[in-house]
Formats: structure tokens, sequence, C-alpha cells
């Protein structure tokens, strides 16, 4: 069964830090992109970053480039979400999607539960 779990959310004041990792299991990784999104409180899904599954292309929408690196471990089965100088407009809920075989496309067919990022002093 397909699964992607995420973890690494937490409480964190501005301009602080956060790894969020998506594990990923029963399903081979390394065939797919995947994609994290973020759900702001009344707020609509906001997608963030994605990165193909050789890890040749990596996407960051404009809110976060240059403070987020997306990476991933195909070994470990892994893909991580590293966020810095966060900021309160940076809290969320934080899911990852598989998006796509290989190269990153609007093809979301698969999420994790999410993990929670709350940015407050």
């Amino acid at each position: 069964q397909l699964q992607l779990v995420e973890s690494g959310g937490g409480l964190v004041q501005p301009g602080g830090s956060l790894r969020l990792s998506c594990a990923a299991s029963g399903f081979t990784l390394d065939d797919y992109a995947i994609a994290w999104f973020r759900r702001a409180p009344r707020k609509g899904r906001e997608g963030v970053s994605c990165i193909s599954s050789s890890e040749t292309s990596t996407y960051y929408s404009d809110s976060v480039k240059g403070r987020f690196t997306i990476s991933r471990d195909n070994a470990k089965k892994t893909v991580y979400l590293q966020m810095n100088r966060l900021k309160p407009e940076d809290t969320g809920v934080y899911y990852c999607a598989t998006a796509g075989r290989y190269l990153c496309s609007v093809s979301y067919d698969n999420w994790g539960q999410g993990t929670q990022v709350t940015v407050s002093s």
C-alpha cells in the first residue's frame, strides 16, 4: 500500500528553521517526483516546492525561494524540506504528494496526512 508520512513540524520562532521529512513506503520512490504543499488557516492550498525523481530539477514558489530547500534520499525513501528564516506567514499544515513519474507534473495522486508548522513568537 502506497503511503507518505510527513514529520518534523512544530512551533518555531520567526527567523528559525525546521526540516520536514516525507517518508515513503509501498512504492518505488526513485520513480516519482515529490511535491510539498501547504494550507494556511483560512487559505487555499499552495504549492511550495517540487523535486524530480533524480533530483536534477527543483522548483520553488516565489514565497519560499531562497529560504527553503528541497532534497531527497532515495536510499532512505525520504524527501526533505529544509525551511530557514521562517516567517509567520509560513504557518500552515504541510503535505507531501507524489507529483508524477520522474519529472514534476501536476499529477498529485497520493498524499500524506500533513504536519503542522507554526511560526510565532
